[in-house]
């Protein structure tokens, strides 16, 4: 759980991880101004870093993957701790991978009627099939969104990608993912729910404008290095 100031949700997102699939819970702290970190102690949370300064999105996620390949773990799935996302789509995406079906899960808002049912706004549904059908095009791929921020990974990909030369800000998830498809690990998505809400975090702002043209340039960029004209972070040795 990648966590920043989610004291108000988060006790509503542990008590729905399923304890019979979950061995362990690493929750990363970027210096939260709120009692997020008091919370997770109160809840018994078993692993919990607390960064001693805010290192960003894409910062957090990079110290909760080495935390997770630290503990030598199997499979890992990234859930924000603010309830955006239902944990009760675990099992569903951990068994996917212990099964040896996919490498990575995504759980998707848009198959079905997840997103807009769910509150996403208008504006931020439309940037987001826009995005997706420009990054389809550019990396040759199919998915129905590349912005989810519900994901699992089996241990080979957390080792195997270099995740360290990735950004630290919200750009990270979408670089991580065309890692994942540069270095020919599959990708599977299954409807993910979405709950939009005012305590929920979310990219707004100058924010989602840096992500977004952020997206356009890592696409452009990775088709670049297919072509061989460039060498990138997704030149993969695999």
């Amino acid at each position: 759980m990648p966590a920043y100031n989610a004291a108000k949700t988060l006790r509503q997102t542990f008590e729905l991880v399923p304890g019979d699939v979950v061995d362990d819970i690493i929750l990363v702290d970027d210096a939260s101004t709120d009692n997020t970190v008091a919370i997770a102690q109160s809840l018994g949370i078993q692993h919990i870093l607390v960064h001693d300064e805010n290192l960003g999105y894409g910062g957090n996620q990079k110290t909760c993957y080495a935390t997770a390949v630290g503990l030598d773990a199997d499979i890992v799935i990234m859930v924000h701790p603010d309830y955006q996302y239902t944990p009760k789509l675990i099992r569903a995406m951990a068994s996917l991978i212990a099964d040896d079906v996919f490498d990575c899960v995504l759980g998707s808002r848009i198959l079905g009627v997840g997103a807009l049912a769910g509150g996403m706004p208008v504006y931020k549904y439309i940037a987001n099939r826009v995005l997706t059908f420009f990054q389809n095009l550019m990396v040759s791929y199919k998915l129905a969104e590349y912005h989810t921020g519900y994901r699992a990974f089996s241990r080979q990909v957390l080792t195997t990608l270099p995740l360290s030369a990735n950004s630290d800000d919200f750009i990270f998830d979408n670089q991580m993912l065309l890692q994942v498809i540069s270095h020919g690990f599959s990708v599977g998505e299954i409807t993910c729910p979405t709950r939009y809400a005012r305590e929920a975090s979310s990219i707004g702002g100058i924010n989602a404008v840096r992500y977004g043209l952020g997206v356009v340039f890592e696409s452009v960029v990775y088709r670049l290095d297919k072509m061989g004209f460039i060498e990138s972070r997704y030149r993969a040795s695999r």
